[in-house]
C-alpha cells in the first residue's frame, strides 16, 4: 500500500513538473514581449521627462514643483508600461489587485497625512498662481515681513525684527493676506490735533504744503487734509499722502519725514499742537488743605 502511494506521488509530481515546463516554454514569447514593452515605456518616460524639464520652467520657476511634476510624469508612464506588460502576460487579476491595493493605501495615507497633503497641494497651487514671490513684503494674521523661501509645504517669512516664521501653505492659500509689493503705492495717514484758537483754513494750507515736499511722494496724487472731530483739548485732523512703496523702509521713512515736516511747519506758522488737558477734581477741600492733611499723616 505504501509502495502504491509513493509511486502515485511520483507520477503526480512528474506531471506537475512537466506541466510547469510546458507553461514556461509557452510563456516565453509573452514574457519577452512584456519585457520589450516595459523597456520601450522606460525609454519613452525618460524622453518625456527630459522634454518636460525644458517646458515646465516656462510655466513655473519653482524648482521643487518642476522636479515633482517630472517625477509624477515619469512614474505615470512607468505604471502604464507595467500594466500593459502584465496584460500581455495575461495577469489581469494581478493588475486589478494592484489597483485595488493602491486605492486602499492612498485612502489610508490621505487620512493619516491630511495636513501634510493639504499643505502640499496648496504649495503646488501657489507655485502656479504665484500670488506672491521671493522678496515680496506680505502681511498675514499678525506676521509682517519679507518672503524669503517658498517650498511645497511651507512659506518662510522673515519679519522686520529679524525673526523667521514658517507658515503652512494651507494658510497662505486659504487665508486673506496683504501683498504690499504688488501694490506700488501706499497711503500714509498722519493724525494730529491743533488748538481751538487756530485758523483751520490756515492749518489745512500749511499742512498740505508741508507734506508736498516729502520724498517718495506720488506727484500726481494731491495731499489731503480732513478735520474729523472736536477733541477734548484739540480739533483733530487726518493728513493723507500717497508714496511710492518699493520697500518697507520707504513707508517708515516717509512717515518719519511727514511728522517732522508738519511739526516744523506748525512751529514756523505759530500753530500749536496742544497737550492733553486733564482736570483733577479733589473732594474734601482745597489743594492746600489736602497737602496739609498728607503732611500731618
Amino acid at each position: 500500500m505504501k509502495n502504491v502511494d509513493f509511486k502515485n506521488s511520483l507520477v503526480i509530481l512528474g506531471n506537475k513538473i512537466e506541466l510547469w515546463y510546458e507553461n514556461s516554454i509557452n510563456i516565453i514569447p509573452n514574457l519577452v514581449a512584456a519585457l520589450l514593452v516595459l523597456l520601450i515605456f522606460i525609454v519613452i518616460g525618460k524622453i518625456i521627462k527630459k522634454l518636460s524639464g525644458r517646458l515646465l520652467p516656462k510655466i513655473t520657476k519653482n524648482k521643487s514643483v518642476i522636479n515633482l511634476l517630472q517625477t509624477m510624469i515619469y512614474a505615470f508612464i512607468m505604471l502604464l508600461g507595467l500594466f500593459v506588460s502584465l496584460e500581455i502576460l495575461n495577469l489581469e487579476k494581478t493588475v486589478t489587485s494592484i489597483l485595488a491595493g493602491a486605492g486602499v493605501i492612498g485612502l489610508a495615507l490621505g487620512f493619516a497625512f491630511q495636513e501634510i497633503a493639504s499643505n502640499f497641494v496648496s504649495g503646488v497651487f501657489i507655485a502656479f498662481r504665484r500670488p506672491y514671490k521671493l522678496e515680496d513684503i506680505v502681511e498675514i494674521d499678525n506676521y509682517f515681513g519679507k518672503v524669503t523661501d517658498i517650498n511645497l509645504r511651507t512659506t518662510s517669512i522673515t519679519t522686520f525684527q529679524g525673526l523667521e516664521v514658517l507658515i503652512p501653505n494651507k494658510y497662505m492659500f486659504t487665508k486673506p493676506f496683504i501683498n504690499l509689493t504688488t501694490t506700488p503705492h501706499r497711503r500714509i495717514d498722519i493724525a494730529v490735533g491743533v488748538s481751538y484758537s487756530d485758523d483751520l483754513e490756515k492749518v489745512e494750507k500749511v499742512t498740505k504744503h508741508a507734506l508736498e515736499e516729502i520724498s517718495e511722494r506720488v506727484k500726481d496724487r494731491p495731499v489731503e487734509v480732513y478735520f474729523n472731530e472736536f477733541g477734548a483739548s484739540s480739533i483733530n485732523l487726518s493728513a493723507r499722502v500717497w508714496i511710492n512703496y518699493p520697500k518697507n523702509q520707504a513707508y517708515l521713512r516717509a512717515t518719519h519725514e511727514a511728522i517732522i515736516a508738519i511739526k516744523k511747519a506748525f512751529d514756523k506758522n505759530k500753530i500749536s499742537i496742544p497737550f492733553p488737558i486733564r482736570t483733577l477734581d479733589v473732594n474734601g477741600g482745597t489743594l492746600n488743605e489736602i497737602k496739609d492733611k498728607f503732611n500731618n499723616m
